[in-house]
């Protein structure tokens, strides 16, 4: 199979599939911290995610997709679109801040939707709670990372075309800790806190190893035509 991993510099589900034998290739604007420049393209995946296309990965190899793409799996940004940022668009309160945030969202939406648009007969798109569900669809599956056995809470909506839903491989106790308000966290959570900005953004939006593994196992056996 033939599958593009959008918005991804961690390559973490794009070696999964490499590991079952698939041509795999990860996208994202930014270097890949997974390893595998010769997997990745760095650049704007927009011109390619309908196939029939040409492009270079980070090795300065080039490849080719004679029509579509078997698979697409992508992680638009969530920066605008998650629940959690809300209280940023307060316009009375911030003022011009809020207005240019609203129209980071409707980027970020127009962004979104050219996956769910994509000439490709199986597409995924990962997203936390936001607010997709409203102005798209509510998610066909919402999944956490104990499910697949890393034992962590993170409410991951998945959005399916052509796709089954992901089944549980290894459910576990999600570890958690009590903040000073009282409400629980992930550890893995917490940590991040500590991290700059972009870094922080960044560690949260990578995808636990057991379920890139789980997509892989999944998604990577479907039948093609």
């Amino acid at each position: 199979m033939n599958v593009l991993i959008a918005c991804e510099e961690s390559q973490r589900v794009c070696m999964e599939f490499r590991a079952m034998g698939h041509e795999a290739s990860s996208c994202d604007i930014v270097e890949c911290s997974g390893g595998h420049p010769e997997w990745h393209i760095q650049g704007d995946v927009l011109p390619i995610l309908n196939g029939n296309t040409s492009f270079e990965t980070a090795d300065g190899s080039t490849h080719s997709i004679d029509g579509k793409w078997d698979l697409i799996i992508a992680h638009p940004p969530c920066t605008y679109l998650t629940c959690s940022g809300n209280s940023w668009f307060n316009i009375e309160k911030y003022g011009e801040k809020a207005i240019q945030r609203y129209k980071d969202r409707e980027e970020a939406i127009a962004f979104f939707l050219a996956f769910v648009n994509a000439d490709c007969d199986h597409i995924a798109i990962e997203n936390p709670v936001g607010v997709m569900s409203s102005r798209y669809r509510k998610p066909n599956q919402i999944v956490h990372p104990y499910w697949f056995g890393d034992p962590a809470r993170k409410q991951t909506c998945l959005w399916l075309k052509g796709l089954p839903e992901l089944t549980p491989t290894n459910m576990v106790e999600p570890l958690v800790i009590q903040c000073k308000s009282g409400k629980t966290d992930s550890p893995w959570h917490m940590e991040t806190l500590k991290l700059p900005a972009e870094e922080r953004r960044r560690e949260r939006s990578k995808t636990f190893p057991g379920l890139a593994k789980a997509m892989a196992q999944q998604w990577g056996s479907l039948k093609q035509p």
